[in-house]
């Protein structure tokens, strides 16, 4: 990317953006929310940046940036199409890597080819061979349109994350369907803004977050990730159309005739259209799960993470679905399958469907099999637990419970070189790992879960303040430590931290960061972020299994504390 700016403008020191808006915001941002005289009026979400399809805010609250469109401009004329923060992804790995981008549809070329034989029944009504010509002729279609082959690998990278896709598949795969979307209009503005972005603040773009940037020293690994001022997007702007490349030329020109539809849609022309499609939309979706037999993963199986983190893989067919021989933590609901390994290695932590998957497989009560859960089954929630998981969760025991060391001890035999942290700890390379057994979150008993909390912890901690420490549990410990976004319909506000002697704890001790599962963030998000608790910058892990992402290399972030 081409550049007017000095080298000493990309410098703006910052600081911690953790820190509330009233004790030295980063100057960077300062300097351009004072451009905007909305932001008077606007106690929370200020504007940073904007064109006239999108802006940048900056949120006070949670201290984060995000992109979003504004009012009139329609992402997708496809009803309940989910797949934005996808293509907005593929959209910036595009400008950074085009034949990455190309070699990413190729590999999945069977799984392209079987939506086009879909998509082309949905439009024609008659059924084609994935090896017909009308077939070949519709994938051909997508390689020679850029703006279609970036929205084909973000949905690719939907299907890979979450499962098969099923609705609308003719406007999302077919270029013929896919220009009365609007999405390629969207995709074309939305390059130009976040060109533009990139080229008058010190960011990193993604797709989905954005970051500030302190130096191009300090962070190459963030400059890696995604679009900054730094990045060569010559080879990507000649494969664009013309009108495309012109309008982000344009953003740091004239466009020229059209190739594409590149018109963005706009509700103050087709908001009634809109409207009354998606009123009278009739949902066909299938589950994920029923279509995913059809699809053959293309992915390995094989992660070499040297200390991999993954959680909620929910193993189904008695094996794990991954391999990595280095470090692993597990944190919790790894198995739906009584699954067995003998060699992967690492730490290992409780979760809710672990309480399920190791009682015994036969129902018959008398067996001896029952023998070591006996001293449980007058409990209310061992008996919940045994007729519906889904009930019981809710009323499961804090974790400092008898029942839960028999869970140890069994998930021990069938995990030999892992060690399971039933409220224990683990020194790694250095670093002390600590699991605490929080299987589930406790929101209406929180006081009785923080308390056990915060005795563990002093239990644990013990009187070495220095070694850094990494504390793992399934459930995240609050809402301060927890990846979940505020938006998602999981998160509690309610759940926080209210007990101030384990904040106490944070300060005194050199805990460096907190790993969770549990609520099932999709992998297609970032997988960890940097957060602000007791007056020190801690990092939050949380990566979900998907056959993309079978684990999160922890390795970058403790090489930072070192």
């Amino acid at each position: 990317m081409k550049s007017k700016k000095n080298e000493k403008d990309l410098m703006v020191s910052r600081q911690d953006l953790s820190l509330p808006m009233k004790t030295a915001l980063p100057q960077a941002l300062a300097e351009r929310i004072e451009l905007y005289p909305e932001n008077k009026r606007r106690p929370v979400n200020k504007t940073v940046f904007k064109n006239n399809y999108f802006q940048l805010t900056y949120n006070t609250r949670n201290h984060s940036m995000a992109i979003s469109s504004k009012g009139d401009l329609v992402y997708s004329a496809i009803p309940y199409d989910t797949a934005r923060n996808y293509i907005q992804r593929a959209a910036i790995q595009y400008l950074l890597h085009p034949e990455d981008i190309r070699r990413y549809i190729e590999l999945h070329q069977t799984t392209v080819e079987k939506y086009l034989t879909l998509s082309i029944f949905q439009v024609t009504g008659n059924r084609v061979d994935e090896q017909s010509f009308e077939v070949k002729q519709a994938y051909n279609a997508i390689m020679q349109n850029p703006l279609l082959e970036i929205q084909v690998a973000g949905r690719l990278m939907q299907h890979d994350e979450t499962g098969p896709l099923s609705a609308n598949l003719a406007g999302k795969f077919l270029f013929s369907e896919n220009v009365k979307t609007g999405i390629a209009g969207y995709l074309s503005e939305y390059l130009n803004f976040v060109v533009q972005l990139a080229n008058s603040l010190p960011l990193m773009i993604d797709g989905k977050e954005v970051q500030l940037l302190e130096s191009a020293g300090q962070d190459q690994q963030l400059i890696e990730q995604g679009l900054t001022i730094h990045s060569d997007i010559d080879s990507a702007l000649s494969l664009l159309p013309q009108e495309v490349k012109s309008g982000i030329e344009n953003a740091l020109v004239a466009a020229d005739s059209a190739v594409v539809n590149t018109q963005p849609l706009l509700r103050s022309e087709y908001g009634e259209e809109l409207s009354r499609l998606r009123e009278n939309y009739i949902a066909h979706s299938v589950h994920p799960d029923e279509a995913e037999k059809y699809f053959k993963n293309v992915h390995s199986a094989e992660n070499r993470n040297l200390i991999n983190v993954v959680s909620d893989i929910h193993a189904k067919d008695g094996k794990l679905p991954f391999l990595n021989r280095h470090f692993n933590i597990l944190a919790g609901d790894v198995s739906d399958s009584h699954v067995r390994d003998e060699e992967i290695a690492g730490v290992y932590v409780i979760g809710g469907h672990e309480l399920v998957d190791i009682l015994p497989e036969t129902t018959d009560r008398t067996d001896e099999q029952w023998d070591k859960w006996r001293p449980f089954f007058n409990y209310e929630w061992f008996k919940e637990l045994l007729q519906d998981p889904d009930e019981a969760w809710y009323l499961l025991p804090t974790g400092d419970h008898p029942f839960y060391e028999v869970v140890k001890t069994e998930l021990a035999a069938r995990f030999p070189k892992m060690n399971l942290l039933n409220n224990g700890s683990l020194i790694h390379e250095g670093i002390r790992y600590i699991g605490l057994t929080i299987p589930v979150a406790l929101v209406k008993r929180k006081k009785a879960q923080q308390q056990f909390i915060l005795k563990s912890l002093e239990k644990l901690l013990g009187e070495d303040t220095e070694i850094p420490t990494v504390i793992v549990s399934h459930a995240p410990l609050f809402n301060e430590l927890s990846l979940l976004p505020e938006t998602s319909e999981a998160y509690n506000k309610d759940y926080i931290c209210e007990e101030p002697k384990i904040e106490k704890l944070f300060e005194k001790y050199t805990i460096i960061g907190a790993i969770h599962g549990h609520h099932h963030i999709p992998a297609s998000s970032r997988r960890f972020k940097k957060t602000e608790f007791a007056g020190k910058r801690l990092f939050v892990v949380c990566s979900i299994y998907s056959k993309i992402n079978t684990g999160f290399e922890l390795m970058s972030l403790l090489q930072e504390v070192k």
